[in-house]
């Protein structure tokens, strides 16, 4: 499933004899993983306490079966709880291709052909069965899908686990003892993800009282996992014990990696960079989680700026794998090295890129974002924007995530960036998605989900709504053409697709690993695509820059293709 296949070599056909329809479709549909134990409940896999125990009961097994032979493979087998066509069973199976294009839109072939699979071969016998789920097989291994998910999944996601972007000369490193500074929710997480791998933490903010509320975090982190049977209450114990809360800066001293985690705001970071970065142990690294703000800026507060880099963690830490590493200029070799060994360490999914405002997963999604927003200043319907991106293979719609990023914190990094282009002599114009970011918040006053009212309303009980006054915006679609939902999801696909290119072209990007990688796990650009960039050999690069030049002519120079891309084109050479 994660590769755009089915499981092949009799995967569904024996399953689904072992388990019967209606228990096999949930593993084979949405690839569900389960643990040795429940295997062994559904007679999956036999189970052994060592290697001694499982060869003592394989021979006890061969001697008493001279002539085994699978249940499946016997006259009087009968499908568990019965074949497609019992009642129960064919309800089961009228309403399931509905559920399944809900839930994929029909962006993944695979899940498809799983069920086609699954149902055709419950009523034929196993060998045509097998010849069924061959072919489903070869027809996805055949196909650009499959061909894009295996690229990001499973060689550039093993290139990444290799460490094909680390330097490669210096030595391999463990760090010993995290400070994290700011226990608000990006620095509770951080400790959190630090100590479930075994690291202590000091965690530090201005009061104890804080500090220790963000502890509470990873104990309701811990707990929950608890109740999943993923972690014993001893083992939470431990976790918790290893992070110790602080309101003393001086604490820090002898961390060997200190991560600053306060607001998003230059001065500030300066500020704690320049008070705590004397305390780093010899050798070590300080590291600041930003998202946006240049760590060439914030390294010149460190006392060692070769020491120095960045650390652009997810939200929420504890569920979203990616870190993206930002090295600055002064940034040595080996603390980039040292970052991502420690990355590897929290068993979080490194990419490097280098510095620049917003650096790469920050550049991409805000084009994403304004694109919607701008689109609801061109007059389209709230509704279709959010739905052109769930049909293209999103999680969720754009103006549900920028109410969950907050507008006021987007439209402040709008302001902070536009300062910092006229500080160089970049004025820019406004675009329409900032316009309608700035409307929302100074007009309306809709600041985001946090505070109840953005793009969507949070009503107290009952599921979130889309804000009714968005439909006065929508005026240029209303009674005019039909509307063609997936000319916005390629417009939202597209501009992304683009600033990675540009990313790529000014070297902030180093890889198209990395590109596709970190827009995935980061961002959550569709999987299917194979990532912002493999989007691109998708399309293929000719169809895709002349495609690129027909938006720029149509929305603005800011889908305009750029030099690499026409490079690129002009070759017929992919990324």
């Amino acid at each position: 499933m994660s590769l755009g296949l089915l499981p092949g070599g009799g995967g569904i056909v024996r399953m689904v004899r072992l388990l019967g329809l209606k228990a096999a479709m949930p593993y084979l549909m949405e690839g569900t993983l389960m643990r040795p134990a429940e295997a062994a409940q559904h007679g999956l896999v036999a189970l052994a306490a060592d290697r001694a125990a499982m060869l003592a009961q394989a021979r006890v097994f061969i001697a008493a079966n001279p002539a085994p032979s699978q249940p499946y493979d016997r006259k009087s087998f009968h499908l568990p709880g019965g074949l497609p066509s019992e009642p129960q069973l064919a309800q089961l199976i009228a309403v399931a291709p509905a559920m399944l294009i809900a839930k994929t839109h029909g962006c993944y072939p695979a899940p498809q052909a799983i069920l086609s699979a699954t149902v055709e071969g419950a009523q034929v016998d196993l060998a045509a069965a097998g010849r069924i789920e061959s072919r489903y097989f070869a027809a996805l291994l055949s196909g650009q899908v499959a061909k894009n998910m295996i690229s990001a999944f499973f060689l550039q996601m093993n290139e990444i686990k290799s460490r094909a972007s680390r330097p490669p000369t210096v030595p391999r490193w463990r760090a010993s003892r995290v400070g994290v500074i700011g226990a608000g929710m990006m620095g509770s997480g951080i400790a959190y993800a630090s100590a479930l791998r075994g690291l202590p933490v000091l965690l530090n903010d201005t009061s104890l009282e804080l500090a220790e509320r963000g502890k509470s975090h990873s104990a309701s982190l811990s707990a929950r996992r608890v109740e999943r049977g993923q972690m014993s209450i001893e083992q939470r114990e431990q976790l918790l014990a290893r992070i110790t809360p602080s309101a003393t800066i001086d604490d820090l001293a002898g961390c060997d990696l200190i991560i600053e985690a306060v607001f998003e705001q230059t001065a500030l970071k300066q500020q704690v960079i320049q008070a705590s970065s004397r305390l780093l142990a010899e050798g070590g690294v300080f590291a600041s989680n930003t998202s946006t703000l240049p760590i060439g800026g914030l390294a010149s507060s460190a006392a060692w700026p070769e020491r120095f880099i960045g650390l652009h963690f997810f939200s929420p830490v504890d569920r979203m794998q990616l870190v993206e590493i930002v090295k600055g200029q002064r940034t040595s070799p080996e603390t980039v090295a040292r970052a991502y060994d420690y990355v590897q360490q929290i068993g979080k999914l490194p990419i490097v890129v280098n510095d620049e405002r917003g650096f790469f997963t920050s550049r991409v999604i805000r084009t994403f974002l304004l694109e919607a927003a701008g689109m609801l200043d061109e007059g389209f319907l709230p509704a279709a924007i959010e739905n052109a991106a769930l049909q293209v293979g999103f999680a969720v719609g754009p103006l549900a995530l920028l109410d969950e990023i907050s507008l006021s914190l987007a439209l402040a990094i709008i302001d902070e960036n536009r300062q910092a282009a006229e500080a160089v002599g970049q004025p820019c114009q406004a675009t329409r998605g900032e316009a309608i970011v700035r409307r929302m918040v100074v007009k309306y006053g809709c600041v985001g989900k946090a505070a109840g009212a953005g793009f969507y309303e949070y009503p107290v009980e009952g599921k979130k709504f889309l804000w009714p006054q968005l439909n006065s915006f929508a005026k240029a679609q209303v009674g005019s053409e039909p509307l063609d939902v997936r000319a916005l999801g390629e417009r939202i696909l597209m501009i992304q697709a683009l600033e990675a290119v540009r990313c790529l072209e000014e070297g902030v990007l180093e890889s198209t690993r990395d590109a596709n990688i970190g827009s995935i796990f980061g961002i959550g650009f569709p999987g299917w695509t194979g990532g912002a960039v493999q989007y691109i050999n998708y399309i293929g690069v000719q169809t895709f820059a002349a495609r690129a030049a027909q938006l720029a002519q149509a929305y603005g120079p800011r889908f305009a293709p750029p030099a690499l891309l026409l490079a690129r084109a002009e070759q017929g050479i992919g990324f």
